[in-house]
C-alpha cells in the first residue's frame, strides 16, 4: 500500500460520500479522532446522518471489511490508500445499508475516484465494485478457527480477543465483541438533586426526546438517541452528558457533606462534578481536581462552572505521580484515582481505539496506574476510601494492578463497591468488572480500597 496523499477537489468538499473517505482516512492513517472530525465536516446537514453511519460503521468494521475486500485487489500491483479507504466505505455502504440504492455507490465511487485520481483508478474501482456486486462477500462460517473468525466478525485486534479469552473465557468474550458492533445509548446524569428523574424526563419527553431511567445508575437517563446538550435541562445545568458506567464512581466514594476530595486525574471533569453534587462547602467539603495537561484542566473548569460548583472544586495542573511533594500526608477523606487507561472500554463509541492500541501498550500503562496508586496512599486518611477506576476491559489495568497494590500496601483493605446491586452481572470479588454486553454501556472498572485503622 501507499501512503500517497491525495487532494480533495474543491466542487467535492461538500459531499458525503468525500468527506466519509477524508475522515475513515484520517483516522486509520492519521490518528485523528472519528467524533472530533465527523462533527467539523463540511457537509449539508440532511447528509449528516450518512456521513455518521458510513464513517464509524466502516471504522467499526474495518477488519471485516478488509477481510471481504481482499480477495477482490489480491491481483492489483499497488493501492494508494485512498482507494483502498474508497473501496472499504463503498463496501460498507453495499453490505449494510439496504436503502442505498446500488448503483449510486457504485457510480458515485468511481465518479470520486475519476476526479481525485484519474481515470484508470477509476476503472479499477468499477471493476471491483462490480466484481463484488456480482459474486458477493465471504461467508464467514467457512472459518474454521473460532477466535479467528470472532476477531474477523468483530473487528477486533488479534491480541485483545486473546488476551479478553484468557481473563473471561470464549463465550463470554463473544458475548462482549458482538454487543460492541451495536450502536451505544444516548445518556446524561441528572445535576440537580433537587429535581426528581421522573421530573427531567417529563420534561425532556415534552421536548421530543425518548428516554427512560437508567437500570445501571439512579442518577442516569438513557435513550436511543437524540441531542441531549441541546436540551432546556443541560442548558440549565440540571444535566450532563455522560455514560452510565462513569456515574457509579462518584457514589462509590461514600462520601460524606464536608469530605476533602483529591481527584487525582480528573479531565474532563464528569467525575469530578459528580463527586462535588456531594459535598457542602459551608461545612467543609471540597475537591481538588488534578491534571497534567493545562487545556484539560480548562474542561474541568468549564463544567464546573456551567454547573455552579465554583465554590466546592479547585483545579490544579499536577501530574498525580508527584501528589506526594504537592500534598501533606493523610490529608484528604477520599481520593479517587480515575486512572489512564487504554479505554478500551469505549470501543463501542469510540472504534477507532482497537486500532489504536497494542499489547505493550498495556504493560506500560499498567506501570504508570500503579505508580500513581502507591503515590497517593500516603495521602489518605485512616479510615478514608481509596477508588480505583478505569474504561478499559483489560485485567492487567484493573484487577491484577489492585492486587499488586494490597500487596505493597498491607494498611489497606479491598471492600465492595457501592451499588453492584443493581448490577449483579457486574460483582466480581467485591469489586465492578462491568463489561459492555451486560448492561449496554461502556466497560468499566471499579475497585474501593479502605485505609485500615492502626
Amino acid at each position: 500500500m501507499s501512503k500517497k496523499q491525495f487532494k480533495i477537489p474543491k466542487q467535492l468538499e461538500n459531499n458525503v460520500r468525500v468527506q466519509s473517505l477524508k475522515i475513515v482516512y484520517q483516522v486509520m492513517y492519521k490518528q485523528g479522532y472519528s467524533n472530533i472530525l465527523v462533527k467539523n465536516a463540511p457537509c449539508k446537514e440532511i447528509d449528516q446522518k450518512l456521513l455518521a453511519e458510513i464513517v464509524y460503521g466502516t471504522i467499526s468494521e474495518y477488519n471485516y471489511l478488509e477481510y471481504q475486500l481482499t480477495p477482490f485487489i489480491k491481483n492489483a500491483k499497488k493501492i494508494d490508500d485512498w482507494v483502498k479507504v474508497l473501496l472499504l466505505t463503498a463496501l460498507y455502504q453495499l453490505t449494510r445499508l439496504d436503502r442505498v440504492p446500488v448503483h449510486a455507490v457504485v457510480n458515485e465511487s468511481v465518479e470520486i475516484s475519476k476526479k481525485i485520481g484519474n481515470q484508470g483508478i477509476a476503472k479499477f474501482v468499477n471493476g471491483v465494485l462490480r466484481n463484488i456486486e456480482r459474486n458477493g462477500v465471504r461467508d464467514l462460517s467457512n472459518i474454521k478457527d473460532k477466535n479467528k473468525k470472532l476477531q474477523i466478525e468483530t473487528s477486533m485486534p488479534e491480541w485483545l480477543i486473546e488476551e479478553l479469552i484468557k481473563a473471561y473465557g470464549y463465550n463470554e468474550v463473544e458475548k462482549l465483541a458482538m454487543s460492541l458492533t451495536k450502536p451505544s445509548k444516548v445518556s446524561a446524569r441528572i445535576t440537580n438533586h433537587n429535581l426528581s428523574r421522573e421530573d427531567i424526563i417529563s420534561e425532556l419527553k415534552n421536548e421530543g426526546y425518548d428516554v427512560e431511567k437508567s437500570k445501571v445508575s439512579p442518577y442516569g437517563i438513557v435513550g436511543k438517541k437524540g441531542f441531549l446538550a441541546g436540551s432546556k435541562a443541560f442548558k440549565e445545568g440540571n444535566l450532563t452528558i455522560q455514560d452510565e458506567s462513569s456515574m457509579l464512581v462518584a457514589p462509590s466514594l461514600d462520601l460524606k457533606e464536608n469530605s476533602k476530595v483529591l481527584d487525582a486525574c480528573a479531565a474532563p471533569g464528569g467525575k469530578t462534578t459528580h463527586i462535588a453534587e456531594f459535598l457542602d462547602s459551608k461545612k467543609g467539603g471540597e475537591i481538588i481536581a488534578l491534571d497534567i495537561h493545562e487545556h484539560k484542566l480548562k474542561l474541568i473548569e468549564e463544567n464546573v462552572a456551567r454547573l455552579n460548583q465554583k465554590d466546592r472544586v479547585k483545579t490544579k495542573l499536577l501530574d498525580a505521580r508527584k501528589a506526594s511533594k504537592a500534598f501533606t500526608k493523610e490529608s484528604f477523606d477520599r481520593i479517587l484515582v480515575d486512572a489512564p487507561c487504554s479505554g478500551l472500554g469505549l470501543i463501542r463509541r469510540k472504534p477507532e481505539i482497537r486500532f489504536g492500541k497494542k499489547k505493550e501498550d498495556i504493560t506500560n500503562l499498567s506501570k504508570i496506574q500503579l505508580n500513581i496508586l502507591n503515590e497517593v496512599a500516603d495521602l489518605l486518611k485512616k479510615d478514608g476510601i481509596l477508588v480505583y477506576s478505569t474504561c478499559t476491559i483489560v485485567p492487567n489495568e484493573n484487577i491484577k494492578v489492585i492486587e499488586k497494590f494490597l500487596k505493597l500496601h498491607k494498611e489497606f483493605e479491598l471492600i465492595e463497591v457501592p451499588g453492584l446491586k443493581l448490577i449483579p452481572k457486574a460483582n466480581y470479588q467485591k469489586m465492578c468488572v462491568l463489561l459492555p454486553h451486560m448492561y449496554h454501556t461502556d466497560g468499566f472498572f471499579i475497585s474501593c480500597l479502605k485505609k485500615k485503622e492502626e
